[in-house]
């Protein structure tokens, strides 16, 4: 009977919601590409919503791809919101075609700035948010920048380019074989003149590869400095120093086009936002270990921008 009743007392406790909880959680598809989470602060008074925008590939509202789950961007989002920030996180379009086995061959770099672009009108139309905050991560920085002008009320540059993506992937390049340097710029050059590319080292396929090219031709159009320039409103340039794939070069190009931009480098944190102690392989091992806690400076840094 002592067992049984513990039993019972066990599993009342489990029915019971948990009291604890800073936010609230929504699914909602903005359009027929677009689905993300919405986090509610619950206690908090304030109406501010920060969008977050991922990086390059296949990313899913969370920061995740089918072989790098990590929870960079899903965790940014809960710390955001339980320091009274709604946060609203979606899932690049290409995921969605993928789960549905229709992926797009003729997708285009615009089609990710009109995917956040619909984000930020519609909840600027809905009117919950007196301010509408964009965090762009990686590539997103740039489809976030172009999102931010004449609609958002502040943006975020998070571990965003500082050139071209030509500019990015020459320098790329040549720190993993300089000998590879001329014929990639020759094969940008090439592509600038709306030309489609047959000679280029086979060692960037995934790069020049025929059917990429126009959404690489489509991408390199567009400058971040030039960009940046423009925009009229609050800006925070985030970057790490262990990052991998964005130096800290490219947030100090990005400074470099704003005088008003506010810059915070983060020691060791990585590209996907964690801090890194020890040295390459422990870097690259972190992109798939959910486990670990994002940057904790990271946080209070991007809280305190939206705040004051």
């Amino acid at each position: 009977m002592k067992d049984l009743l513990c039993c019972f007392a066990f599993l009342c406790c489990l029915a019971i919601p948990a009291q604890n909880e800073k936010y609230a959680s929504q699914d909602i598809a903005i359009n027929k590409h677009i689905d993300g989470t919405l986090l509610t602060p619950v206690s908090s008074e304030d109406s501010e919503l920060a969008i977050i925008i991922a990086g390059s590939g296949p990313t899913d509202r969370n920061g995740n791809q089918n072989f790098m789950q990590n929870n960079a961007l899903k965790k940014l989002a809960e710390s955001l919101s339980e320091a009274g920030i709604a946060t609203f996180r979606y899932d690049k379009r290409i995921v969605k075609q993928i789960r549905m086995n229709n992926v797009d061959p003729n997708m285009t770099f615009d089609d990710f700035i009109d995917d956040a672009i619909s984000v930020v009108d519609y909840f600027k139309n809905d009117g919950t948010y007196t301010k509408v905050y964009v965090i762009g991560h990686s590539q997103g920085s740039l489809v976030g920048m172009l999102a931010t002008k004449d609609r958002a009320d502040g943006f975020i540059s998070l571990a965003g380019a500082g050139q071209t993506i030509d500019g990015v992937i020459i320098d790329q390049v040549g720190t993993m074989d300089p000998s590879l340097v001329e014929p990639t710029k020759k094969a940008f050059t090439q592509m600038k003149e709306g030309q489609t590319v047959l000679d280029y080292p086979q060692a960037l396929t995934s790069i020049f590869r025929a059917d990429l090219q126009p959404f690489i031709r489509n991408w390199m159009q567009y400058d971040p400095q030039s960009l940046l320039k423009e925009l009229e409103v609050p800006t925070l340039i985030v970057n790490g120093t262990k990052d991998l794939q964005v130096s800290v070069d490219e947030a100090k190009r990005l400074k470099s086009a704003s005088q008003s931009a506010e810059l915070v480098l983060i020691e060791n944190m990585n590209h996907v936002l964690f801090i890194i102690e020890g040295g390459q392989l422990e870097n690259s091992k972190s992109y798939n270990e959910a486990f670990r806690n994002i940057s904790e400076e990271l946080v209070t840094s991007i809280t305190t921008f939206i705040k004051d």
